[in-house]
């Protein structure tokens, strides 16, 4: 047998040594881990690279985890990566590092392909996008999964004030609905859906590419569409709040003004 095996074999393995200092670790692992993933998407599979952070709950009497076995983990991960690809990465997260509760997220950039409303040119919309999981032991041994989908989504607002005190035209800005929402570890949720959620209630959707004849319809389309901040957060909510699949949410919407040197933002959370 290889004499440099047998002493690699006999080394040490601190980490797992008695800890006496009687403090257990809420969550260790690692975080801003970049690898790239293919993407399972509503209309077909596209690359990105995505951020991880992977972590478990630690015993007090453990004095550290096993570090390299979180990225042993996702160097396995080849297959194309959807709602179902974070939820089976914590349950086998779990018995690999010994653990009992454990959390698993990752944001990556999502695209989805749109076209023009007028011209029907296509053009690539992204969106960032982050897939959250956590896993526990019950008292019964058995894993309980949460899971979680946050998704930022540009779009246009057109104040309603603004069209009302004016002679002509009104103030408009680009907005950042952000919702993050809760799921049932088996829910069949896609990004698209969430995105549309958002984008069917502001003044206006964006897309990457527009033609002269787009932008006509999107000027006039948000000017008979106005939205308040609070008129925006209130209608994607009510969304949110309706869709069955949908545990509990966070949603806020924050309009980068054009006529103000800040933003206007509101927030709504809500829980079934």
């Amino acid at each position: 047998m290889n004499p440099a095996f047998l002493k690699a074999s006999a080394m040490p393995d601190v980490q797992s040594t008695l800890d006496e200092r009687a403090l257990p670790i809420e969550q260790v692992g690692i975080r801003g881990v970049r690898h790239p993933l293919m993407i399972r998407s509503a209309t077909g599979n596209f690359p990105s690279v995505g951020t991880f952070e992977m972590d478990v709950a630690l015993p007090a009497h453990v004095k550290g985890t096993h570090m390299s076995r979180f990225m042993a983990l996702l160097q396995k991960q080849d297959d194309a990566v959807d709602s179902t690809t974070v939820v089976a990465l914590v349950k086998e997260m779990l018995p690999l590092l010994d653990a009992k509760q454990g959390h698993i997220q990752f944001t990556y950039t999502h695209f989805v392909k749109k076209a023009a409303p007028v011209s029907g040119v296509e053009s690539l919309m992204d969106y960032e996008v982050t897939w959250m999981a956590n896993a526990q032991l019950n008292a019964a041994g058995a894993m309980d999964v949460q899971l979680g989908l946050r998704a930022q989504v540009p779009v246009m607002s057109l104040c309603p004030c603004s069209k009302e005190i004016s002679e002509f035209g009104a103030h408009n800005q680009r907005s950042h609905v952000t919702m993050t929402v809760s799921l049932e570890p088996n829910t069949q949720m896609t990004v698209e859906d969430l995105v549309s959620a958002a984008e069917s209630e502001a003044s206006s959707e964006l897309w990457g590419l527009l033609k002269r004849p787009d932008e006509k319809w999107v000027t006039e389309h948000s000017y008979s569409n106005p939205k308040f901040v609070e008129d925006l957060v209130r209608d994607v909510a009510g969304n949110l709040k309706a869709d069955q699949r949908i545990q509990s949410f966070v949603v806020e919407a924050e309009n980068f003004e054009s006529i103000h040197n800040h933003s206007a933002f509101a927030r709504i959370s809500h829980s079934k």
